[in-house]
């Protein structure tokens, strides 16, 4: 057991009122880069990350463009902002490692054909649309459009279990000489139909895929990073309060207290990985490692 996986949240690459360019997106992996470099020395070192704005770019161009150039489906927009990311890590990382490359591993994730949530698609992606646009859409594209906080109507998508990382035995080995950047936003989803691989239209949580990842590696801890230096219970209100350390059990009987859309997955994913797991944020990383910050799970 050795080896630590980084989830990098979706403020390693893009601040509040960015609008997601290149420049921006490497003057933040800069900073994010900087506050790794204790992590950095260590062997067998991966990288994980978020991709939502990114492929909400992606498919807003495709949507744009969709007169002159064939949309393609989500997965291999997955696929695409997977190796843009990368690349964007890799030019930050480069220079920190001292004789160490950067690997990006394109990753697929197994997902099940039958997975209930295939019958009840939750994640929103992508652009909004008028009443009149989204009945046309889900009429002739099939997609399921919902209203979204007065903003339009927004497609959703199915956001099912990640099973197995299929590029698993790739990243070890690579993990032993290099550091290696895989499970870009949560892996591309696939299904196994016979002896063959298909890509399917959805969204894998981002943590999730990095505990099945970490868990796949046999690896000794997942680092979680997020907007917020640490847990915390009751968020948002007065009397809300950091929480250091969970056990299990603990954090097993917190899970109702969390919103499903921000740190609950998190300490679900900290949960499915079952050994220990640092959730805090870039500022706080330092302190965190050395056990005065941050939130340990297990």
């Amino acid at each position: 057991m050795s080896g630590t996986v980084v989830a990098l949240g979706g403020n390693a690459l893009m601040r509040p009122g960015e609008r997601g360019t290149a420049a921006e997106q490497l003057a933040n992996l800069r900073r994010a880069v900087a506050a790794l470099k204790p992590l950095l020395r260590e062997p067998r070192l991966v990288l994980t990350h978020g991709n939502g704005p990114q492929v909400g770019n992606e498919l807003l161009r495709q949507e744009r463009a969709a007169d002159e150039a064939p949309q393609l489906p989500l997965w291999l927009a997955v696929a695409q902002t997977q190796a843009e990311i990368g690349a964007l890590i890799s030019v930050e990382l480069r220079p920190e490692l001292e004789g160490r490359e950067p690997a990006c591993v394109l990753t697929h994730v197994r997902v099940a054909a039958d997975d209930a949530a295939f019958d009840r698609p939750t994640k929103p992606i992508g652009p909004f649309y008028s009443a009149e646009q989204a009945e046309t859409l889900e009429r002739e594209r099939g997609w399921t459009l919902v209203a979204d906080a007065n903003r339009g109507h927004r497609r959703v998508v199915p956001s099912p279990l990640p099973l197995e990382i299929v590029e698993l035995e790739v990243i070890r080995r690579l993990s032993e000489t290099a550091v290696v950047i895989a499970c870009g936003g949560g892996g591309i989803p696939a299904v196994r139909r016979g002896g063959r691989l298909s890509g399917v239209d959805a969204v894998i949580d981002k943590d999730r895929a990095s505990a099945l990842l970490a868990s796949g590696l046999d690896a000794e801890r997942l680092i979680i990073l997020t907007e917020v230096p640490a847990l915390y219970r009751n968020f948002g209100a007065a009397a809300q309060q950091e929480v250091a350390r969970l056990s299990a059990d603990e954090a097993e009987a917190l899970l109702p207290q969390l919103a499903e859309g921000s740190m609950r997955p998190k300490v679900e994913a900290a949960l499915a990985f079952g050994r220990v797991t640092l959730i805090t944020n870039f500022d706080a990383l330092d302190a965190a490692l050395a056990g005065r910050g941050g939130t340990r799970i297990g």
